[in-house]
């Protein structure tokens, strides 16, 4: 008797096409089994006359799309239907993210009464009998965690195109001499913050048409920005938004000579195709989920900030819908993709999945991890002689963390604070509950490296070294007084730039611009943590700094508007206590203290 194979896919679009490698491998090793789809409604026309399945089964996404609805009477009855299919074995390609969210797929193994559960181990997959380990999105492509998946069901897990059905449209024109380039400017309902500036998606557009006369076709649904990039375009595209099912799409960009999108499920559907790929992400992850192109070309088109990918890092789902600055996808602009189309369209164009991040130099100290969140041991000598290095080098700027208890329990809840913590270049151990974590774990840190005391030292050597200095934050006429006070210390300083300015998203571009015209080598950041440190992490890409670095009250210690604590207070580690004193107000955020104490023991533990 024949095996009988239920494989999950309850994703997008998008999802159910970077499944398909591995329901052609599993096809390929299992070609007398009988194997049965679950998936949506939306997604199921993806593998329409694919021969990849025997039988789909569809479900509506929004009577499922939460793990309640899974136990509302008419739902339970159509999952327990299942059970008449008499699957053996059960495949999910899925991630376990959340705990509650894996009780659906939990019940489901429950309703097909299947001997054997194939699925990504994170701790969740508790129902599973087979597990391959989830090392993480983007630990390896999406596509390839799914083709490794039905290895274990006997499957060739080598990496293959993916696959979807594929018709003429008859309102195309075919077999013209002038290049057909196809722009999507949307990226589905599930986050909005994929999409691309349809302005620039415009600028493309009307560049490509001039310097190739190329065709330009828009596609996509109607809520997919096609008709502001008409708007904005100088001529008139071959508008095909809302006017051609999935198979019709398909064949619409296989004739094309270059396709152009966003993060979304039409790029999916474009990598299927074979047809060259130029994909613009920002806060979604592109070694996750970047175009699945092992036999043709692709270029991701990326602006890199520290703080993106900010959504599906890691084991969780983070920020799905990005920050509302939305800077990593401003920083793209119509240039760079104009460069890699013309390149591409002239067959110069490598494959590429991603634009990764500049290697960061060994460390000449030993990096700590407190409660997942790194910790450098290194000393002021230490950090002042990077500075040097950094100031000296023709590198891009660096970002520097100044590491205290309360930013680690805002880590452990605030996903993008998290991720930009552990890719910045430096996090020095600012705070006596760190030295006592890190001995408490088995490990030494030679010494506190406060943000208060360190802007001191750093001007004292800047005025020294010829460093340029920039304030930036802190309230108002706050950072004026702290740059006298420096100044006066130390004559030689300079201090090129003092702007009070806000985080606002809207006051980024004036900023930046303002900061790099003063040539200033270091930045310093007086907004507040964590939003200093998200506002640094944003921009980094287009800072012409060498150091940036966010540092808190400390203008407000230099100016003399909050006195320091005595000096045996700060020796004894006391100083949270005086400054409790002074500002009472602070003492919903010291309670993050005492947990931070708990974290630790139970880490040890």
């Amino acid at each position: 008797m024949s095996q009988r194979f239920l494989l999950i896919q309850l994703g997008d679009i998008g999802d159910l096409v970077l499944t398909t490698p591995a329901l052609a491998a599993l096809r390929e090793a299992q070609p007398e089994a009988h194997i049965a789809l679950l998936t949506t409604t939306h997604s199921a026309p993806v593998i329409a006359d694919t021969h990849l399945v025997d039988e789909i089964i569809t479900f509506d996404r929004q009577q499922f799309n939460n793990s309640s609805a899974f136990f509302r009477p008419a739902n339970l009855r159509r999952i327990f239907g299942l059970r008449v299919g008499h699957y053996d074995t059960v495949i999910y390609f899925h991630h376990f993210t959340l705990k509650a969210g894996t009780l659906k797929f939990a019940l489901i193994a429950l309703a097909a009464g299947a001997r054997r559960r194939i699925g990504l181990e994170n701790d969740n997959g508790w129902f599973l009998t087979d597990r391959l380990s989830d090392l993480g999105f983007g630990k390896s492509h999406q596509a390839q965690y799914w083709l490794d998946l039905v290895r274990l069901a006997g499957a060739d897990s080598t990496p293959r195109p993916a696959m979807i059905a594929q018709t003429e449209f008859a309102g195309l024109t075919q077999q013209t001499s002038r290049p057909q380039i196809v722009i999507h400017a949307g990226s589905g309902g599930y986050s909005l913050a994929r999409r691309w500036n349809p302005v620039s998606f415009a600028q493309v557009a009307d560049v490509l048409h001039d310097q190739l006369e190329a065709e330009i076709i828009l596609v996509g649904s109607p809520g997919d920005n096609a008709a502001a990039v008409m708007a904005a375009m100088q001529h008139t595209p071959l508008d095909l938004t809302g006017k051609t099912s999935l198979s019709e799409l398909a064949g619409v960009i296989k004739s094309a000579d270059l396709y152009i999108g966003a993060d979304s499920g039409v790029m999916h559907i474009a990598a299927a195709t074979g047809t060259p790929i130029i994909a613009i992400f920002g806060p979604s992850n592109a070694a996750a989920y970047g175009p699945w192109t092992p036999q043709s070309r692709s270029v991701v088109v990326r602006s890199a900030p520290e703080c993106s990918p900010c959504s599906y890092v890691g084991h969780g789902v983070g920020l799905r819908e990005g920050c509302p600055a939305r800077t990593c996808m401003r920083m793209v602009t119509a240039q760079d993709v104009i460069d890699h189309a013309l390149d591409m369209l002239n067959d110069k164009a490598a494959n590429i999945t991603g634009n990764p991040p500049e290697a960061v130099p060994l460390r000449p100290f030993e990096r700590l991890s407190i409660l997942s969140v790194p910790v450098d041991a290194v000393t002021y000598s230490q950090w002042l002689a990077m500075i040097g290095q950094w100031v000296k080098s023709a590198a891009s700027a660096r970002h520097v963390c100044t590491v205290n208890p309360e930013f680690l329990m805002i880590a452990q809840h605030d996903p993008n604070f998290f991720n930009i913590l552990n890719r910045a270049d430096l996090c020095v151990p600012d705070g006596v509950g760190l030295l006592w974590a890190a001995k408490h774990l088995g490990h030494e840190l030679p010494e506190r490296v406060t943000g208060s005391d360190g802007l001191p030292r750093i001007a004292e050597r800047a005025a020294v070294e010829g460093w340029r200095l920039f304030f930036l934050g802190a309230g108002p006429e706050v950072a004026q007084k702290a740059a006298d006070v420096l100044v006066e210390r130390h004559p030689a300083l300079q201090i090129v730039g003092i702007y009070e300015g806000s985080p606002a998203p809207e006051e980024e571009d004036a900023i930046i611009e303002r900061i790099n015209a003063s040539a200033a080598d270091i930045l310093f950041v007086a907004y507040g943590a964590p939003v200093q440190d998200k506002w640094i992490a944003r921009n980094l890409p287009r800072l012409q700094v060498r150091m940036a670095m966010g540092v808190g009250g400390a203008f407000d210690f230099i100016a003399g508007v909050i006195p320091r604590a005595p000096l045996w207070m700060q020796q004894a580690g006391l100083e949270w206590l005086y400054r409790l004193y002074l500002q009472p107000w602070r003492i919903r955020r010291m309670l993050r203290l005492p947990r931070f104490v708990i974290a630790v023991l139970l880490q040890r533990r």
